[in-house]
């Protein structure tokens, strides 16, 4: 059951990186690119608190980094939880790498921001290092286990590290 909650929230990770960081990548990349700035500077060179269009793409871009963090640290979520959607992130950016148009074809929505979004992570290598922070959940043999998995096998030890298998050593 946990592991197909992991999927859940895998649809979940993988929804959340092409729509929200998507949009907050590409925002952030257009603001300094407007007209009208200091050396195109937001905000004009100054503070960016004042900026409200900077503070969405900048929080955004945090929630999703967070959901992405809490998936990949919290031991009782699946590592399939995290490591899907990095898997994805991954095979697209090894895609990429070896056939760019393709590459860019497949991406859904690239008309909008979260595609274009999405193209633009992907060639900044974003994506890849994203990719390879989430991946790191599924190489760790405890994360695959429950925490009752672990406290069953520990009945079985003794004192001495001796694995007993039905009170048998």
């Amino acid at each position: 059951m946990r592991h197909a909650i992991g999927v859940v929230l895998a649809v979940a990770m993988a929804a959340a990186i092409f729509f929200a960081a998507s949009w907050g990548y590409i925002r952030l990349l257009r603001l300094p690119a407007a007209g009208g700035s200091l050396n195109g500077l937001p905000a004009n060179g100054g503070s960016l608190f004042s900026d409200h269009r900077v503070l969405e793409a900048v929080g955004v871009l945090l929630a999703t980094g967070l959901i992405a963090g809490l998936l990949i640290a919290v031991r009782w979520v699946s590592p399939l939880a995290a490591g899907l959607p990095g898997l994805v992130l991954l095979a697209w950016t090894g895609l990429y790498l070896s056939d760019v148009r393709t590459a860019v074809r497949i991406i859904p929505m690239r008309t909008h921001s979260f595609g274009s979004g999405f193209e633009a992570m992907g060639m900044n290598g974003v994506l890849a290092l994203a990719g390879l922070a989430l991946v790191v959940p599924l190489f760790i043999p405890s994360r695959w286990r429950t925490a009752q998995g672990e406290a069953a096998e520990e009945e079985f030890t003794d004192t001495s590290g001796t694995t007993l298998i039905g009170g048998w050593s």
